[in-house]
This record gives structure tokens, C-alpha cells and sequence, in this order.
């Protein structure tokens, strides 16, 4: 599925699925709005009804009253118009749900109808017994079992809406939280699908960039793992960045291979060149003449340097392909130190720069160690440190012991100090921090890159503190016992 695909999908699902409540909300008040309209056109309408009937009732009550007193055809009339109105209103009793109030109604109406001709031609007569006697026992009985009947209708209609009424209320309470729910539902379902898309669409570019810094870091060996596989994008660009480091890799590997094979072609031909500028000292071939010793002392000191250039870059190559050996044997760490020490005295009274170098209490006697790569490490800092150092400076060596059967080495100096922003470039190859104009003489910018190695073939660790203008101290920490291995499988260095 492609990357498209899945946020198309992600976000339908995440709309229906804040829409559900939505819905459910509506079909609801839809619900209570249908449950309101039939309230209103049953029991509030039979309320209405029964209150006309009873008001109607009352009415014809009156009506009758002044048929007795005033014994005229108008009150006649106008009692014959209430009862029709009164049987209209009862016969549509009916159609609200009230059968057996709605028979009682009728039937005292209809014998209030059938009482009422009689006492109508009574009290017309002037027959005023006839007439009191009908209406006590006749009209006024069944008149009075009506009102009695509306009555009690209006009643159950009161008690039937009230029910009513609160099932609606319990049917608002429940629509009303399981609405809630419903949503808060569709929230968190909602979050944990975004957040499943963010993460299926974050980690791999997280890990793509850790990547790339990765290869631009130098580590070719990076391999990408949550992309690895996928069949979107993603899993293309992981396809293509493997793609690259391959590559890439390849292209490291065939430059390694060009400069181990140009510097050691370039070593035969330099080294005759010194053997026979050896023989011209020696005056082999005739005497030399001091404006010819000038030269040959010059040609001396560049053909050695060009060695030099080309042993560095030969150590370079093999230690990347993973060629460069340890010859880890057992060495007193106290003599290596004198003769480190002994080989910088002259040069340190030659530049006027006090070297120190001390020795914590609780270091082992002895250490298994390639001797010569650690001299040639601990030589090259030295070196470094004297080269930036002024007159009147300090150049310390010291070891001490640190946990886990280690040694710390750190070399400090007083000079001109590293920027901050250069710092982590210091042990690329042939990189060259600002400050070499401070220094004596130029370097080829592979000594840190060739320590960094050799400390990280021995499993140990070198790092880089500077202060502009106020000096610079590199720590090593190295194992005390360490067995011979190829650089290809050293460790990462630890911070000390």
C-alpha cells in the first residue's frame, strides 16, 4: 500500500469515525423531536378536550339553571346547543387513547339527552314539579357522573404525560452520555489512528535522516531497519539509500585501494631516492661542496617528509580496509613513558616550554599494548602540542587509572586552541583546523585521523576539549590489556 494510500484511508476513517457521534446525536433529537409532536397531538390535545368538555359541562349546568327560573325557549335553546357541543366533544374522546373514559362520557351524555326534552316541556309548561323532579333525578345525576368522569380523565391523561415526560427526561440523560461516550470514544480512536499514521510516516524519515548523518558522518556500514521491507515510499528510498551506501561503500573501498597501491609504489622509487642521497653524504661519488651540501641537506629533509606522507597515508588505507594489525605484547608503562619523555626534553628546552608529565598513584607496571602504534599516537599529540605552543608555555603529559581496567591519558598544552564549531572535523582526513597559522610547521592533517584509529583498534577511546586562546587536551582511555586484532573490528569510542 502506498504512502498516499494509507493517509487517504487514515483520514476517511478518522471522518467516519468522528461523524458517528454526530449522527447518533441527530437520529436522537430527531428521536425526542417525533416523541414531542405526538405528546403535544395526544395528551396535551386530551387535555384540551377533556377542559372544553368540562368548561362545556359547567356550561350546560348553567344553562339548565336558568331553563328552571326563567322557563323561556332562548334558555331552552341555548341548553341544547351546550349538549351538542358536549356530545361533539365526547365523541372525539376517542381518538386519544381514553375508550372506557370516552363510553362513560357518552353514556352520560346521552342520558342527560334523553332527561333533557322532558324537562325542557316541563318548565315550559310552568310544571315546576315535574320539572325540579326531572332534573334531581334525571339530568342532574347523569350530569354530575359526567363532570366526575371528565374529571378522573383528566387525571390519567396528568399521570400518563407525566410518565411520559420522564421517560423522556431518562431517554435525554441516556442519549446525553452516550453521546459523550460515543465521542470521546471516536476521539481517542481518532488520536490513536493519527498517531499510528505519524508514527508509520515519522520514524522512517526520523531514521532516514539518522541516516544520511550517518553516511555523512562516515559510517557506511548504516542500515536503515523500520523502512527495510515496506511497500511504499518509503521502502523505496530505503531501497535507494542502501542503493548508495553500496555504492558508496564500493567507491570508499576503490579509493582505500588507489592509495595503498599509489603510496607504495610512490615508497620504492622515495626510498631510492634517499638511499642515494645517503651515498652523496657519504661522498660515495666525490666530495661535495657546501653550497652542494645546502641542496643535498634540503633534498634530505623533503625526500623525508614525502616518506613520511606516504608511510601516513599507507597506514590510512590499511587501517580502512581493515588491514591494520596490532602487535599487542607486554610493555612497561613506565618506560614508555621516560622515553616519550626523553625524546621531548630537548625539544621542550630548545622552544623555552616547561613539559611536565605526571603519573597517578595505582598505575600497573606493565600493559598490553602495541607499543609502538600507542608511541606513535602519544608522539603525535606531543608533537602537535609543541608545534602550537609559544615560548614561555606548558605542555603536560599525565596518566592516571580509571574504572573498568583502564588507563587515562591526557595531553594538555597552553596554545592557540581549537574553535568549537571545528572540533568534531579534527580527526577526518587531511583536515586542517584554522589555527595552523599559529603553528610551526604544516602537518598533512593525517596524524589525529591515524591516532583515532590505532585508539580505536586498541578498544579504546580518544576525544578532543579546546578553548581558543587558552589551549587544548586530548584524552585517550585505553584497556590495560588489549589482543592483537584488525582495526576493521574496533570499537566506538567511549566518552570520558
Amino acid at each position: 500500500m502506498t504512502l498516499r494510500s494509507r493517509l487517504v484511508i487514515g483520514l476517511v476513517t478518522i471522518a467516519i469515525i468522528l461523524v458517528g457521534p454526530l449522527v447518533f446525536a441527530v437520529a436522537s433529537l430527531l428521536r425526542l423531536r417525533t416523541d414531542a409532536l405526538q405528546l403535544r397531538e395526544t395528551e396535551i390535545a386530551a387535555l384540551i378536550v377533556l377542559g372544553r368538555l368540562r368548561d362545556g359541562l359547567n356550561d350546560l349546568r348553567r344553562e339548565e339553571l336558568a331553563l328552571l327560573f326563567s322557563k323561556d325557549v332562548a334558555s331552552r335553546d341555548a341548553m341544547d346547543r351546550e349538549l351538542y357541543h358536549a356530545d361533539r366533544l365526547a365523541d372525539t374522546l376517542a381518538h386519544y387513547n381514553l375508550p372506557t373514559f370516552a363510553s362513560d362520557i357518552a353514556t352520560s351524555i346521552h342520558l342527560i339527552s334523553a332527561a333533557a326534552p322532558s324537562e325542557s316541556r316541563a318548565a315550559l309548561a310552568d310544571d315546576a314539579k315535574l320539572a325540579d323532579s326531572l332534573s334531581s333525578h334525571a339530568f342532574v345525576p347523569a350530569l354530575n357522573r359526567a363532570d366526575s368522569v371528565v374529571r378522573a380523565a383528566e387525571q390519567k391523561v396528568r399521570e400518563r404525560t407525566s410518565q411520559r415526560i420522564d421517560d423522556e427526561t431518562t431517554r435525554i440523560a441516556y442519549i446525553t452520555s452516550a453521546s459523550i461516550g460515543a465521542l470521546l470514544l471516536a476521539i481517542s480512536i481518532a488520536a490513536i489512528i493519527s498517531i499510528w499514521l505519524t508514527r508509520t510516516i515519522s520514524r522512517p524519515i526520523f531514521e532516514l535522516r539518522s541516516g544520511m548523518r550517518a553516511v555523512a558522518d562516515g559510517d557506511l556500514t548504516y542500515r536503515l531497519k523500520s523502512a527495510h521491507g515496506r511497500a511504499d515510499e518509503f521502502g523505496q528510498l530505503a531501497a535507494s539509500f542502501e542503493e548508495m551506501t553500496r555504492q558508496l561503500t564500493e567507491l570508499d573501498k576503490l579509493k582505500a585501494e588507489f592509495v595503498s597501491v599509489a603510496s607504495h609504489e610512490l615508497k620504492t622509487p622515495i626510498n631510492v631516492i634517499v638511499g642515494y642521497l645517503q651515498l652523496l653524504e657519504e661522498g660515495v661519488y666525490g666530495r661535495v661542496d657546501p653550497k652542494q651540501q645546502d641542496v643535498h641537506r634540503t633534498l634530505v629533509v623533503q625526500a623525508n617528509l614525502l616518506l613520511r606522507l606516504v608511510k601516513q597515508l599507507l597506514d590510512v588505507s590499511r587501517f580502512e580496509a581493515g588491514g591494520g594489525r596490532l602487535e599487542a605484547r607486554a610493555v612497561s608503562l613506565n618506560r614508555l613513558v621516560s622515553d616519550l619523555e626523553r625524546a621531548f626534553h630537548v625539544l621542550a628546552v630548545q622552544r623555552e616550554i616547561d613539559f611536565r608529565v605526571e603519573r597517578e598513584s595505582g598505575l600497573p607496571d606493565e600493559v598490553w599494548w602495541d607499543s609502538d602504534r600507542i608511541n606513535e599516537v602519544l608522539g603525535n599529540l606531543l608533537s602537535n602540542a609543541f608545534k602550537f605552543t609559544p615560548h614561555g608555555g606548558t605542555v603536560e603529559l599525565t596518566l592516571e587509572p580509571v574504572e573498568d581496567d583502564a588507563i587515562l591519558m591526557r595531553v594538555h598544552d597552553t596554545g592557540a586552541g581549537i574553535p568549537a564549531d571545528q572540533l568534531p572535523r579534527i580527526f577526518d582526513k587531511f583536515y586542517q583546523a584554522d589555527n595552523q597559522r599559529s603553528a610551526r610547521a604544516a602537518g598533512s592533517g593525517l596524524g589525529l585521523a591515524i591516532a583515532k584509529q590505532i585508539v580505536e583498534a586498541h578498544g579504546g577511546s580518544i576525544l578532543c576539549e579546546s578553548t581558543p586562546g587558552v589551549g587544548t587536551t586530548f584524552s585517550i582511555v585505553l584497556p590495560v590489556r588489549v589482543t592483537g586484532r584488525p582495526a576493521a573490528q574496533r570499537q566506538q569510542p567511549v566518552p570520558v
